[in-house]
């Protein structure tokens, strides 16, 4: 059940960056990185994305537009960046230039935000960032958090080390584009506060916004340029018509035409579905066509307000085309108005309209054929956010209550049994819920192997968290706890932490509603991890106490056993140690008992964990020794290299630098091996360690610089810190004080700001050392500071570095 998943992942996290581990009086264990105290290290390249979605087939006019934003640009790349204003000089760009393309809905802002883009595109050597914000979809907008998730994520920045604070992530995405030429698209957008996070912080880059608001704060905070896109004029709006019916209709009437062209409110959207729907009928005379639209137009004049002669023309032209779909295509058009995300595959849509993929595909074609859907990539299609709210308010109104909830529940049960099927390969120890077999006709995807799972995984986050918000808005408890349970063990490694908790609450909420204590237990687990991967340590206690107790109640000693392994991960996060392993001894004894092979191997691993944190070197090293055996046994190759890494830890420690170095190098190849850059700049570190207490200084300076590149990259601060610590302790190794002094002194103040008060001592007292000789009196304020910080500890490692530091104080 998922509430095994718990260890696997936490456990994974304890390996790849969650916990980090003392590695004694010398230094940490865990990795950090940077190339300096100074800054990033720009010797190994961010990846450069290239995100445009392809240009407009067919684009004609804006040529005004076109030459605004050419001049923006030459603008951008005109002003000084690197000189002080003084009087009659033109003031330096010391930001990004921003253009927000506002007007109307279907004016054409995104085609012409493309379009440009791409004419452009060269003009950006270091890459081309897009987002739809989605600001105006009839569901949840992209926040900026999940905008910058996938924009680090694109510039090298591993998902889960994407900071879960937004301010963080804000720095870190400024910082990862500071000194590169980069265009950043923002489509769709709906408020200011949507888009400041996603700005760059300097020059060099430049920002396009698309909205349908004028977004007046960014003009007057942030100096945007606004261009304000208006209707076509009737020539041009003529030449859109006459682009698109080419080779169809060469002989229409121009008069013709812009009277069709006015009736479209001249707004390129509805130009180019009113042309694909003459194009079809290349023998209807247009005098017929028009005739028809202005039957829709009259209408619609009787069932609106008319406060919006733009929108009510955008409606009309969409009625005149739906009408005209045969009924199987209307009817598939309105059904995908009840999917619960943005955008959707073939066999999803194939669940909602209870039909074969082949003949679904049919059927897309023909909408997308008609330019009532988008196709994004093969067997990907998605809305024009309009033709989204239309299509649903054609499902209320044609479909009748019970059809619409089949037709939700078919989707809804793709999902559930596509992302369990996924879950054997994403989370394979993971016990599997019980589901009820799928319906007759429903066919949940299958995966030939780890990657295509990882794939779909990715391709459908956003669909599967608005599945579980569909299922509790539509009272369907017991699909919303299952499938908010199902994707906690079918995120894929990428899914940022910040994710799935809002699911999560959903399904505990729809278990409480059903009083289904199993569902309870399993969603409070659940929780309980989530919000460990946020370091939220005190819900997570919570959560965790009571599935105890629900487990218990249940007589469930399984997850019983699973609920004290986590609890004792709580525990080891806060260093309070002998709480952690009690809990672990209790888990383990339970895993034994229960025949548990794989999870008894992780909890003894934790175990070992903790008697190493605690200074505990022979418990530990008997505990390492077999959860090794166990987990090379298992052919777990995670757990064997984290395994590796404590040993590693262990020997050096017990005098043994020779023998540390071929258990890290072990481990380094077991993460190169599985692609993993956390775990690669985790056991960098080890191997950093190892090196520098075998006396091999030179590899231990490019270990730790190479762990320092991947850490920044991931933006994970806390081990970025880790390794300016064990760079510092190697610069005092070769006598150089004033470069160790630099980097311990920006080790220190990370933790600090970090609340970690255990590795701030250590930085502090390493630090303390170095200025021993050139400074004597801040290495003793040093040496009292860290003193102070261990005082709260009393482990056999906190009690030995509180005497030394005391003995030094002494000696004074």
């Amino acid at each position: 059940m998922s509430g095994s998943s718990a260890q696997d992942v936490v456990q994974a996290r304890d390996v790849s960056g969650g916990i980090h581990f003392h590695r004694g009086p010398g230094g940490p264990d865990g990795p950090g990185g940077s190339a300096g105290p100074g800054g990033p290290d720009r010797s190994s390249a961010t990846p450069t994305p290239r995100q445009l979605p392809a240009d407009v087939r067919g684009f004609v006019n804006r040529t005004s537009e076109l030459h605004q934003l050419d001049a923006a640009l030459a603008g951008e790349e005109r002003a000084p960046s690197g000189t002080s204003g003084t009087p009659g000089t033109v003031a330096p760009a010391t930001s990004a230039a921003v253009v927000v393309i506002a007007g109307t809905a279907g004016a054409g802002k995104t085609s012409l935000a493309l379009h440009w883009a791409h004419q452009a595109r060269h003009r950006f050597p270091d890459g081309q960032l897009y987002v739809n914000l989605r600001g105006y979809d009839p569901g949840r907008p992209v926040t900026a958090q999940e905008a910058l998730h996938h924009f680090l994520t694109s510039l090298g920045v591993g998902a889960q080390s994407v900071p879960h604070d937004p301010d963080a992530a804000a720095a870190l995405y400024r910082s990862l584009l500071a000194e590169r030429r980069v265009l950043v698209v923002l489509d769709n957008a709906a408020s200011a506060h949507q888009v400041r996070p996603l700005l760059p912080g300097s020059a060099g880059c430049l920002v396009l916004v698309t909205s349908r608001s004028r977004l007046s704060g960014l003009a007057v905070r942030d100096g945007a340029h606004r261009l304000t896109l208006r209707t076509l004029p009737e020539a041009e709006a003529v030449a859109l018509l006459r682009a698109v019916t080419a080779g169809y209709r060469p002989q229409d009437d121009p008069a013709k035409l812009a009277e069709l062209a006015r009736l479209c409110a001249r707004l390129p959207l509805a130009l180019r579905i009113a042309a694909e729907r003459a194009a079809s009928l290349p023998h209807m005379g247009l005098d017929d066509l028009i005739d028809e639209l202005r039957d829709e137009s009259a209408l619609w004049d009787a069932l609106s307000v008319g406060d919006d002669e733009d929108a009510d023309a955008v409606r009309t032209v969409f009625a005149w085309s739906y009408r005209a779909l045969p009924e199987q295509v209307a009817r598939l058009f309105r059904l995908l108005g009840l999917h619960p995300g943005p955008d959707f595959g073939l066999h999803a849509a194939a669940a909602l309209a209870d039909l074969t993929p082949n003949r679904t595909r049919q059927l897309l074609d023909s909408l997308v054929g008609a330019h009532l859907v988008e196709q994004s990539a093969p067997d990907r299609y998605q809305f024009h956010d309009l033709l989204r709210a239309y299509a649903t308010d054609q499902a209320q109104q044609q479909e009748s209550p019970a059809q619409r909830q089949a037709a939700l529940r078919r989707v809804l049960d793709w999902y559930l049994h596509t992302a369990d099927a996924a879950q054997q390969w994403l989370r394979p120890a993971e016990d599997r819920l019980p589901l009820d077999p799928a319906s007759d006709g429903l066919r949940p995807a299958a995966f030939a192997d780890y990657n295509s799972a990882v794939d779909w995984s990715e391709r459908e986050r956003a669909n599967l968290l608005q599945a579980v918000h569909a299922a509790s808005v539509a009272g369907e408890d017991r699909r919303t706890w299952q499938l908010a349970a199902v994707l906690w063990n079918a995120q894929a490694p990428s899914a940022p932490g910040t994710d799935w908790p809002a699911a999560g609450r959903l399904g505990l909420a729809a278990a409480e509603r059903l009083a289904d204590d199993t569902a309870r237990a399993l969603l409070l687990t659940d929780l309980g991890m989530a919000h460990t991967r946020v370091n939220s340590l005190d819900e997570s206690l919570e959560c965790h106490r009571n599935a105890l107790a629900l487990w218990r109640e249940l007589g469930d000693r399984p997850n019983e056993a699973h609920s004290l392994n986590l609890l004792g991960l709580v525990h080891l996060h806060r260093r309070q140690l002998d709480d952690a392993a009690r809990h672990f001894e209790q888990a383990l004894a339970a895993f034994q008992q229960l025949g548990e092979a794989h999870w008894e191997a992780t909890t003894l691993a934790n175990l070992a964990s903790t008697h190493y944190r605690a200074g505990r070197l022979p418990q530990a090293e008997a505990a390492v020794g077999q959860a090794l055996t166990a987990h090379r046994a298992l052919k777990n190759q995670r757990g064997e290299g984290n395994a590796l890494r404590l040993l590693s830890d262990i020997r050096r420690e017990n005098g043994d630098p020779a023998g540390a170095l071929a258990p890290a190098h072990a481990a380094l190849d077991i993460a190169l091996n599985l692609r993993d850059h956390r775990l690669e700049g985790f056991w960098l570190i080890t191997l950093g360690d190892a090196q520098r207490s075998d006396g091999q200084l030179a590899e231990a300076l490019d270990s730790y610089q190479r762990a320092a590149v991947l850490h920044r990259r991931l933006g994970d601060r806390s081990r970025e810190a880790l390794a300016w610590h064990g760079t510092g302790e190697t610069y005092r190794a070769l006598d150089r004080a004033p470069e160790a002094a630099a980097f311990l002194r920006r080790a220190a103040a990370t933790q600090h700001a970090l609340g970690d008060p255990w590795h701030e001592a250590l930085a502090l007292d390493a630090l303390a050392a170095a200025l021993s000789t050139d400074d004597p009196q801040a290495a003793r304020h040093h040496c009292t500071e860290a003193h102070t910080l261990l005082a709260g500890h009393d482990n056999p490692r906190a009690l030995g570095a509180r005497e030394r530091i005391a003995r030094r104080l002494a000696e004074g």
